[in-house]
């Protein structure tokens, strides 16, 4: 029997279009490995709690394949050496990622195994088109998403892979930690039972997920993506997080639909764009995960008091701000928040409350069951000014205008704010058994007064601006 190659699974838990396993499967028997490393374990408490989900989900497909899911805790580079050494494998697969952290990791690690005489190949697997091919006419890389969208609008898009019928087992499987060991979803405490109510995890419910919105909600996509109260998108960024199921299954489901005469679906193949986008510029500019991205910001007076009276409101969904405190409250309860809302929350937190888009961004990295650390960086940035493509500082959202645009029966607010409801629904009380007990909130609460009036903030965020 040949040697069996491991397949280092990270953000691609998935069996259909996978080019990592695929290579893995024309080498030898498969031994699918999951290393709970550090960039694991500094995830915020929700994506934590979304890993165990996908993990958990994801060792079941595999047990249906006749395979198993290896799990180990450690350096990524140490593990994979002991694995080498307890299975006698030869070579080792996995999927590119294009942040900082995961790029030094993979060069050392094909470094090192290629030394130790055993191949190491990475593969494309997380986006649409990797970042260092996407290029202008000088060579350059894109930094603005109009002209990158006309590029990879005409560029081809690979089919996606097939779902192999079986994962030929190795003679002996190397040992695997247990899951529940690791305790990966503990600092969730009492929200957990609250967010599993909202999700669903794995391939096959990303799969029924993108069915259902091609044969339902497709065709009114291009109006309905706005409409709060409405369930007018996909809700698959959770699952693309995870890597459940892939950008070109999407793609290409999506131009078929389009072929076969949907209408409205250019616009969410648009999104698609923009999450490459973002790793397009994390590649090519990685300061933006933490630092302005464009120069003149860094004296730009936020502040960045992650514990004021201010900022515990606005994390606590309770500014006064109905639109606000709806999105903030929907985030608790669901671990996601629609697009619409993440745009205004963001644009109340850095421009009327004038606090550093950085505080948003690490409370959304500790929220958010689809964090993605490009699509997270970049979107606060895009709204607070300082980011690429980003909105012009006199974009300061009105709260008030775009929930009686988006929400005009107040049905996304009645749905997430329990206070003065006779007989609030279930979501909206979901809030009190998701927060922390110590925030002694109850739905008989009276609503508060704004913490920033929208006029006065909108006024002194463009003085602000202005004097840049």
């Amino acid at each position: 029997m040949s040697r069996p190659v491991i397949w280092w699974v990270r953000r691609d838990m998935r069996l259909t279009d996978n080019e990592a396993l695929c290579a893995a499967l024309e080498a030898g028997p498969v031994i699918p490995l999951f290393i709970y490393e550090t960039r694991s374990e500094s995830l915020g408490a929700a994506p934590r709690w979304r890993l165990k989900r996908a993990l958990e989900a994801f060792s079941e497909a595999l047990s249906e394949k006749g395979s198993k899911l290896v799990l180990r805790r450690g350096a990524a580079l140490d593990v994979l050496r002991d694995v080498i050494a307890e299975s006698g494998a030869t070579q080792v697969h996995w999927g590119r990622l294009y942040d900082p952290a995961s790029r030094r990791i993979d060069s050392d690690i094909k470094k090192t195994l290629r030394a130790d005489g055993v191949q190491a190949h990475s593969h494309i697997g997380h986006i649409l088109h990797e970042p260092m091919s996407v290029k202008t006419q000088t060579g350059d890389f894109y930094k603005v998403f109009t002209p990158f969208w006309r590029n990879i609008q005409s560029a081809d898009v690979a089919f996606p892979k097939n779902n192999p019928k079986s994962l030929p087992q190795p003679e002996g499987w190397p040992t695997s930690e247990c899951l529940n060991d690791w305790a990966i979803a503990s600092d969730m405490y009492r929200g957990a039972d609250v967010l599993a109510r909202y999700s669903t995890a794995g391939e096959a419910a990303a799969w029924q997920k993108l069915y259902d919105f091609l044969e339902e909600r497709a065709v009114t996509y291009k109006a309905a993506r706005d409409r709060l109260a409405e369930n007018g998108t996909s809700d698959l960024s959770d699952n693309l997080a995870y890597g459940e199921i892939s950008p070109r299954t999407i793609w290409h489901l999506g131009q078929k639909a389009i072929a076969s005469g949907a209408q409205g679906l250019e616009p969410f193949l648009r999104q698609i764009a923009w999450r490459d986008f973002a790793h397009h510029l994390m590649y090519h500019t990685p300061h933006m995960l933490q630092e302005n991205w464009r120069e003149g910001w860094d004296n730009f007076p936020w502040n960045e008091d992650t514990e004021s009276s201010a900022v515990m409101a606005w994390k606590m969904g309770t500014t006064g701000i109905d639109f606000v405190d709806a999105a903030m409250r929907e985030l608790w309860v669901t671990g996601k928040m629609h697009n619409r809302a993440r745009m205004v929350v963001a644009s109340y937190l850095t421009k009327h409350m004038m606090v550093h888009w950085r505080v948003g961004e690490q409370w959304f990295a500790d929220q958010l069951i689809d964090y993605d650390p490009a699509n997270n960086a970049m979107g606060w940035q895009w709204v607070a000014g300082s980011g690429p493509d980003a909105a012009p500082y006199f974009r300061v959202f009105n709260p008030d205008t775009q929930l009686e645009k988006f929400d005009p029966k107040r049905a996304y607010f009645s749905r997430w704010v329990a206070e003065g409801q006779v007989e609030p629904p279930q979501t909206a009380l979901d809030f009190f058994d998701a927060i922390p007990k110590q925030a002694q909130l109850s739905s008989q609460d009276t609503r508060p007064k704004p913490i920033v009036r929208l006029k006065e903030g909108r006024e002194r965020a463009l003085a602000a601006y202005s004097a840049k």
